[in-house]
């Protein structure tokens, strides 16, 4: 029986080049990348107006992604990919009124991420009516009363989901999850089921709290910091002086992850004269080529090292005071990794027992430990007890609760962390919702919602008919791009509020609507004067963001400004002054305080120079809120992803010139990609044994057990040094690999990082 084909479409890259990959991050090369771009495209006076206001104190907080700040800030606090996104969003390039004539929607949905981002700024609501293939500008009045119609006219709330993206300010997103729920849904995707979903359910399993434990200043008192599945030199390319800190002051860097990354390697800190004119500093002491999803495998093959080592020389290896006063479940995890198979451990991680034994002896004469990760580790099924494994390691050894130690996952989105705080999850607890009653008189639904995938689900199986969403672009971040595709199709409307265009606005229901939005850069006037909003990072601190340039539209709302007249012209419950909102920042900060734990008096503390540091008892005062009031040491059963022979372990991934789905160029620099996208790297031998070379074309095609053939076409191989068995390939062209069924045990986050594959040989592409 032939299956369903399930393909990306054909693009010709004529142009591909490929050349030799970097072994050192940032340098001279990021500073040209960086500032060139932003003269050219924006300008001098308005790039240097908002690159020396980004990040600062009295400035605005990076748009791209959630590293935090330090407590003393240079003049240049900007990373290369920090004014990569400031220039995309600074450009005073707009779309025009004329390009919604001359461009179908069935034409947008079949353009490039690159390319759609290429047309500018949008400055103008526009509709696309049932029955027509085209969007038409439209007043603001006439948008929000079309909106309105569609979600008044539904049999129930939950016909509607509402989507966020991680960029969206605390201000934003506790008045868009109020919005939701006084409409009368928890239907609150957002980009965090994606991403670091695995790492809150763990978390928040283990210590009761589902965010890092650390400070900046951590990583300078650190012994040793262990590095997971994560590229810092692309994805939060200011972690890099961090880790140069924490070399310099005597920390051991242990980096954990399939292929070698330059931002592991070495270092060019272009603020420095060593970074401009010497070798820069080297930073992973060992580097561990970890075959995909043997994390977990790793981490438990370290803790029974640990546990051997204490047996054999009894209090003085773990920390028996803090276990003893703060954890239970030891004896369990003693019990269960006792049984460890050595052999397993090697199949899972492509490891050698030395490789192990070294790591684990560093983990043990340091005192002090960081274990930090990103998705490399979030994004496999199971990416949960992957986790509670890093926990458990730190556990043994009071890694929690003191000076340079502790559990750091880093955030990718810029304020993903402070949407969940603000509220934004289809699972808050009856604590939020029974404060979000007391303060604005109606009762929220306690129902759950759907999140990402469920609700690409929903909307597929015609159970949600409305679909907003308040950033991002949901069709090119989720997985199984084809089913994703045809769900949002079946929508009766599609809202995008965007600053620009993404594949999200070529793929919509039956009438469409953008709705265009300012930029964190830009100034915010309102009725009341200049407004600023609020950040949380990913160490959980707060503080302020204020625009400082002119925004390249005069027709443009602010977020606030769009959720709030939503609700006026919606008609939701509640005793929320939304004119209000909209007129003065400061009333939505107001109620924050009164509703969200931790941000009592908000409106002052954010107002405090350098913001405020959210409580958090497992890092404050070793205090657990667990059901049991302490952490948890847990027992997790490993289990290995068998791979056919023939077959490859895929992993997606950004490439440099790129955040999440926008990209900045065609051009990968550290792996040496230029021009193009639609390659796969795999290992040397690998190709050997499957009798391929580098430089050949195939289609990829990853294996389920369903009736689908899902078909990423024409990818160039390139040899590369990643781990034996596994290939990657660049996000989101290869999500439409991944089955929408394929998601995390625990978190429902689609497994990106280790998708079965095999390679078909094809022709070269022809050029079209």
């Amino acid at each position: 029986m032939s299956k369903k084909k399930s393909v990306v479409g054909k693009v010709a890259e004529k142009d591909l080049e490929v050349g030799k990959r970097k072994d050192w991050a940032a340098g001279v090369p990021g500073v040209t990348h960086s500032m060139g771009p932003a003269f050219k495209d924006v300008g001098v006076a308005r790039s240097m107006t908002g690159l020396l206001a980004m990040n600062q104190k009295d400035g605005f907080d990076c748009m791209s992604c959630a590293w935090q700040d330090p407590p003393e800030r240079k003049t240049f606090e900007f990373c290369e990919n920090g004014a990569k996104a400031l220039t995309w969003e600074a450009t005073p390039l707009t779309v025009p009124e004329t390009f919604w004539g001359k461009h179908s929607v069935r034409e947008l949905a079949g353009k490039s991420e690159y390319w759609l981002g290429q047309q500018g700024r949008l400055k103008q609501p526009v509709y696309k009516p049932a029955g027509v293939d085209y969007y038409r500008p439209i007043g603001w009045d006439q948008a929000f009363s079309i909106l309105a119609d569609e979600l008044n006219g539904l049999d129930s709330p939950d016909e509607a989901a509402f989507y966020t993206s991680g960029r969206t300010s605390n201000e934003a997103a506790f008045a868009y999850q109020l919005f939701a729920r006084a409409f009368g849904t928890n239907n609150l995707p957002d980009c965090s089921n994606m991403c670091h979903e695995s790492t809150g359910t763990a978390m928040g399993e283990v210590i009761g709290v589902g965010k890092s434990t650390i400070a900046y200043t951590d990583f300078e008192l650190s012994d040793l910091i262990i590095i997971m599945g994560q590229n810092p030199g692309t994805n939060h390319p200011r972690m890099l002086t961090a880790l140069e800190d924490a070399k310099n002051a005597g920390a051991d860097i242990v980096a954990v992850n399939p292929l070698p990354e330059a931002g592991l390697m070495r270092y060019k800190n272009p603020q420095t004269p060593k970074g401009i004119l010497g070798h820069g500093t080297g930073l992973a002491d060992q580097f561990m080529k970890i075959r995909l999803g043997g994390d977990m495998a790793l981490m438990q093959a370290v803790s029974k090292r640990v546990l051997d080592a204490e047996d054999k020389a009894p209090g003085t290896v773990l920390d028996h005071d803090f276990l003893n006063d703060h954890c239970q479940g030891l004896d369990e995890l003693r019990a269960h990794l006792a049984h460890l198979d050595d052999t397993a451990v090697e199949q899972a991680t492509g490891l050698k027992a030395r490789e192990i034994d070294e790591l684990a002896d560093r983990y043990m004469r340091a005192d002090r430990v960081i274990i930090t990760w990103a998705m490399g580790l979030t994004q496999h099924k199971k990416a949960v007890p992957t986790i509670k494994e890093i926990m458990n390691l730190l556990l043994l050894r009071g890694n929690i609760g003191r000076p340079g130690a502790g559990a750091s996952p880093i955030r990718g989105h810029s304020n993903v962390q402070g949407d969940r705080t603000m509220g934004i999850w289809e699972q808050m607890p009856d604590s939020f919702l029974d404060a979000v009653q007391r303060e604005f008189g109606f009762d929220p639904p306690r129902k759950h919602g759907v999140d990402a995938v469920k609700a690409i689900r929903a909307m597929r199986d015609g159970d949600v008919k409305v679909f907003v969403g308040l950033g991002g672009n949901i069709v090119g971040a989720v997985s199984d791009t084809g089913t994703a595709e045809e769900a949002l199709r079946r929508t009766k409307l599609s809202v995008q509020i965007s600053t620009k265009l993404n594949h999200s606005h070529g793929v919509v229901g039956e009438k469409a609507l953008i709705l265009p939005t300012k930029g964190r850069s830009e100034i915010d006037n309102q009725d009341s004067g200049p407004q600023f909003v609020t950040v949380e990072d990913t160490v959980c601190a707060v503080h302020s963001s204020t625009g400082k340039l002119k925004p390249v539209a005069d027709n443009l709302l602010s977020e606030v400004a769009i959720i709030s007249r939503m609700a006026r012209a919606v008609g939701v419950r509640g005793t929320a002054d939304w004119a209000a909102f909209e007129r003065n920042y400061d009333t939505i900060r107001d109620h924050i305080a009164n509703v969200v734990p931790g941000c009592v008096g908000y409106n002052q503390l954010v107002r405090q120079r350098g913001g405020f540091v959210l409580p958090h008892g497992p890092r404050d005062s070793r205090t657990f809120p667990t059901a049991t009031g302490k952490a948890m040491l847990t027992v997790n059963e490993l289990e290995t992803l068998v791979v056919p022979d023939g077959r490859l372990l895929l992993q997606t991934m950004r490439s440099h010139d790129q955040f999440n789905t926008t990209m900045y160029s065609l051009n990968d620099r550290y792996r040496g990609v230029k021009k193009g996208r639609r390659v796969v790297f795999v290992n040397p031998d690998d190709l050997a044994d499957l009798g391929l070379h580098d430089g050949e074309f195939v289609d990829v095609h990853s294996e389920w057990t369903d009736d689908v053939d899902r078909v990423l076409e024409g990818c160039r191989i390139i040899e590369y040094d990643t781990a034996r068995g596994c290939a990657a390939a660049y996000f989101p062209e290869a999500n439409v690999l991944i089955p929408l069924d394929y998601t995390a045990e625990g978190s429902n986050t689609p497994v990106s990082k280790s998708i079965i594959v095999r390679l078909d040989r094809v022709p070269a592409p022809v050029p079209v």
